[in-house]
């Protein structure tokens, strides 16, 4: 690996994703900083928190608001580093961007092709649950139609212009907001007994087995579970880079993370303890089961199970549009770098990488498909499974680049940073230490098991085919690879 200087740092990542170079195309900052305000919120909030959280709440009982709060500590500090490199440098390929300038080639082919390989099974899951869900609604036509309906929807949506997947995404997100903002307001003043009918019901927290009633141990074994619903946050950060103002934007949305994480994520699940006791809580194996849902009804809010239904549809279309902008972003950013063919990063146009958008959506659409026609097959699960990891490795690499990158820094450099990780390196430590800590806790149990190991495959077949790429990266080398340092 060839090392660079710390003026490196003061060039574009490339002239086609650097949001801050001179030339770049004006036509791609199309996002206002309202759109990047609810992409920022939209991005961490769906079904995982609708109904996944009733399993963490199970399995945890009322210390599950530590479960949430540790790992979404985890995730800002995640945030904050990448906070720091991109409102330095804003870049539409992101994390990927930066580990090829800080670590090198290899790293952002993996890191890059890992996360893009994660957004196409999103893709295709969300599809999936989308077009049984309109099945339920309209069951005179197929859900796997209906899936392919909503993934041409979106597509479409997404390939007008940024600023329409922007404002797409916007209202999406503001139906999710509003509907926890609703849930914690009626929550919190039933819980106290303010609630027409009710009775104070604070004392769940601690009253049926104590506030961990499986163990104390059991609420960091269930940040496990949890920190995989926090993955999407990074999506304001490479949405930023298309805005009028990308600096001010990533400032913002690495900045005010932590609360919004608060607000959503451990206050939803304060409220919920708070008004069930959480031996109660039902399996969520549909939306009627779902803790949301079974709050609601316990809150007294007619018809919940059609609201929550309707508020879960919203999350699953909202996370299918922000799939299609991220899988397609990156993509267009590999092919920019020659980690995938060259005619992928072509750009419409209004500055929408179409080409990788269309690629992306051929490889959602064929894992889609592989769910309906071979259903017993064990592909798609192999897929949905060997994902998993994919957010645990992209925040090891944002630890890993971030600490590089600052290394190769000038004190001036380092003074002029808006946006600052503390007490560096020892946040970046921590951090990777924590995930090798959720690692280890996922061994323990056969679904984290399945994970671990399919990522594992993935990740291996893209290590074999990476001297292949390093070969073709040879022959596209330029003098200007040679100045930023990018290594074989």
């Amino acid at each position: 690996m060839s090392n660079s200087n710390s003026q490196n740092w003061n060039k574009p990542v490339s002239p086609e994703t650097s949001a801050g170079f001179v030339g770049a195309n004006p036509k791609a900052k199309q996002l206002r900083s309202r759109h990047v305000t609810m992409i920022t919120l939209g991005g961490i909030i769906g079904a995982s928190l609708f109904v996944g959280s009733g399993n963490v709440i199970r399995t945890v009982g009322p210390a599950a608001i530590l479960s949430y709060l540790v790992g979404g500590l985890l995730v800002f500090l995640a945030m904050r580093m990448l906070g720091e490199m991109a409102a330095s440098r804003p870049a539409i390929g992101s994390f990927m961007e930066y580990a090829r300038v800080g670590l090198g080639n290899w790293a952002a082919y993996l890191v890059g092709w890992l996360y893009w390989y994660f957004w196409v099974g999103v893709l295709a899951y969300e599809a999936v649950l989308g077009g049984e869900t309109m099945a339920g609604w309209f069951p005179a036509v197929p859900s796997w139609a209906w899936s392919l309906f909503l993934i041409a929807l979106f597509v479409i949506s997404n390939v007008i212009s940024v600023r329409m997947f922007g404002e797409v995404e916007f209202w999406l997100a503001s139906i999710k907001v509003l509907a926890i903002i609703v849930f914690l307001g009626a929550g919190l003043l039933f819980a106290f007994g303010l609630w027409p009918d009710s009775e104070a019901s604070v004392s769940n927290l601690w009253e049926h087995g104590g506030f961990a009633p499986n163990g104390l141990g059991i609420a960091f074994t269930g940040i496990a579970l949890v920190i995989f619903s926090y993955f999407g946050t990074e999506i304001a950060v490479m949405a930023s880079a298309e805005s009028e103002d990308p600096a001010k934007g990533i400032r913002h949305a690495s900045s005010t993370i932590i609360w919004r994480i608060l607000l959503f994520f451990v206050g939803s699940v304060l409220v919920i303890v708070t008004v069930v006791p959480w031996n109660e809580l039902p399996a969520p194996t549909d939306v009627a089961s779902a803790p949301f849902t079974y709050a609601l009804e316990r809150i007294g809010i007619p018809g919940a199970s059609i609201i929550m239904q309707l508020v879960i549809f919203t999350a699953v279309i909202s996370v299918l549009n922000s799939g299609l902008y991220s899988a397609s972003r990156m993509f267009a950013a590999l092919a920019e770098q020659g980690f995938a063919p060259r005619f992928v990063a072509k750009k419409s146009r209004n500055g929408v990488p179409i080409m990788a958008l269309l690629a992306s959506t051929i490889g959602g659409l064929i894992a889609t498909l592989v769910n309906f026609v071979a259903p017993g097959s064990g592909i798609f699960d192999f897929i949905m499974n060997s994902a998993g990891l994919v957010a645990l490795f992209v925040y090891v690499f944002i630890a890993l680049t971030q600490w590089r990158l600052r290394q190769k820094m000038t004190s001036e450099e380092k003074a002029g940073l808006k946006l600052k990780v503390w007490v560096h390196p020892w946040l970046n430590i921590l951090l990777i230490l924590c995930i090798a800590a959720v690692i280890v806790v996922m061994l323990t149990t056969e679904a984290g098991r399945t994970q671990v190991w399919t990522s594992l495959v993935a990740t291996g077949v893209l290590v074999l085919f990476w001297p292949l790429v390093r070969r073709n990266l040879a022959h596209r080398r330029s003098p200007e690879a040679h100045d930023t340092g990018s290594s074989s």
